[in-house]
């Protein structure tokens, strides 16, 4: 079992920044994906980031549209992952989802169906 916990969300202005945090607890694997989706209300939960590692490598891949903006990494000794947001806009505030799974690295990656396991969620608002 893995238990994910998210932290870090809040309220910001338009233009500011956020951290989000996602600690994983439970068994560890050398082979693993963690991803970030966001929900709001009524809609599907979307895709926004997600690191996959092997050993020492590690691969990187975000939603077309949050390149350069969101930057996601992982502290390997505080089994942590972290999602940085930059310029945040009105349209980005939305509940955000840590999940853990092995969805490979093609299109399950970045649908929900690829994850097994999922945090609580933390509300991101900002503000206009």
């Amino acid at each position: 079992q893995v238990q994910l916990v998210e932290s870090g969300g809040g309220l910001v202005q338009t233009g500011g920044s956020l951290r989000l945090s996602c600690a994983a607890s439970g068994r560890t694997f050398s082979a693993y994906t963690m991803g970030w989706f966001r929900q709001t209300p009524g809609k599907e939960r979307d895709f926004v980031a997600r690191i996959s590692w092997r050993g020492s490598l590690h691969w990187r891949d975000y939603a077309d549209s949050l390149k350069g903006r969101f930057t996601i990494s992982r502290d390997t000794a505080n089994s942590t992952v972290y999602l940085e947001m930059n310029s945040l806009q009105p349209e980005d505030t939305a509940v955000y989802y840590c999940a853990g799974g092995d969805p490979g690295s093609g299109a399950r990656s970045r649908l929900p169906i690829g994850y097994n396991y999922w945090g609580q969620g933390t509300q991101v608002t900002v503000s206009s």
